[in-house]
């Protein structure tokens, strides 16, 4: 997701910011699971380096979620995986959070990426390397989905883009019955140039993610209504889906997501909860392959005077509203 005028790097937070209230000794891949595998889709995510997180499982028990896309795993400056690039990997305070999402019945999907940091894509400097950095996470938390969110520095640069994509065909070879989310901006009309080169470039290598997935926002203050435009644009993926692909329009849609953003957005647009309500109708009709949000941090309303930020909405709302709208989504 991108971290701009309302966020502050995740490498400036302490990583003692979370308070989880679970045990210290924890173990690396707790096996019983029972997330529904139909709910995958609705995953939004939890960022425990920023904004003040929620303990994950008081979130479950108020939302009904199952699952969490968990942001972000970065690179520590060379072609290994940690949180945020400085927290480690296993053992810390993420894996507490896991085991404790897992225990309560749910699951979660790595997102590798967002718009700061350090990028595995730029420092894992062929695709073999970087397939297995990715594959190390796998392994790691015996994960059933991961999220690549591409931008910034790996999103405009045409040699990590297929660096990527070339990763991402070899996961997707060693690892059967993973899903993989790609994720990235767009215009109002559809992705834009490098996301269009992306799709070319995925479709020419062979590769398939399980969701080409947008997120819908910073348009520019006065965008106008957000579900609106989210529709426009999801139609505008769809349209280079079906160009590059060969594929029907009830197969692109299923090939499709949509990562939202709740309340003011970094350009102050404001997506309200009857947008996203349309955009889980939108989402359902279609079977879309995923529908989330950033960013579960932000789910609440800001004290009194308060300015949206890291973590509220900077709307009028209750509690894990719009976590209970995506909640509802099962493709």
């Amino acid at each position: 997701m991108r971290l701009r005028t309302l966020t502050i790097a995740a490498s400036a937070v302490a990583t003692g910011a979370l308070v989880l209230g679970a045990a210290t000794t924890v173990q690396a891949a707790p096996t019983a699971i029972q997330a529904d595998p139909a709910s995958i889709g609705a995953a939004p995510y939890l960022y425990l380096g920023w904004g003040n997180p929620q303990k994950p499982t008081d979130v479950m028990k108020a939302a009904g979620n199952q699952w969490f896309t968990m942001a972000f795993v970065l690179s520590d400056g060379g072609c290994n995986p940690k949180w945020d690039g400085d927290r480690s990997l296993t053992g810390g305070s993420d894996q507490s959070a896991i085991n404790s999402i897992r225990a309560a019945g749910g699951d979660v999907i790595p997102s590798f990426g967002g718009w700061d940091g350090n990028k595995l894509g730029i420092k894992c400097t062929s695709a073999s390397a970087l397939a297995g950095a990715y594959q190390k996470v796998i392994n790691a938390f015996g994960l059933k989905a991961i999220d690549i969110d591409i931008e910034n520095t790996e999103f405009q640069n045409n040699t990590v883009q297929q660096r990527v994509v070339d990763a991402l065909k070899t996961i997707r070879n060693n690892n059967a019955g993973l899903k993989i989310y790609l994720t990235m901006g767009t215009e109002q009309t559809g992705p834009d140039s490098w996301g269009s080169s992306l799709i070319t470039k995925a479709k020419n290598s062979g590769f398939t993610p399980d969701g080409w997935v947008l997120m819908p926002f910073d348009f520019g203050a006065g965008s106008g209504n957000m579900a609106t435009l989210t529709q426009q644009a999801s139609e505008g993926l769809k349209a280079k889906l079906k160009s590059a692909y060969g594929w029907s329009d009830d197969t692109a849609y299923r090939h499709m997501g949509i990562s939202s953003m709740n309340g003011k957005t970094d350009d102050n647009e404001t997506v309200r909860l009857t947008d996203f309500q349309q955009m889980l109708g939108y989402a359902q009709q279609h079977h879309l392959a995923r529908f989330t949000f950033w960013a579960v941090n932000r789910d609440r309303q800001c004290g009194s005077g308060g300015d949206a930020g890291s973590d509220c909405s900077g709307i009028s709302q209750t509690a894990y509203a719009f976590t209970k709208v995506v909640a509802q989504f099962h493709g």
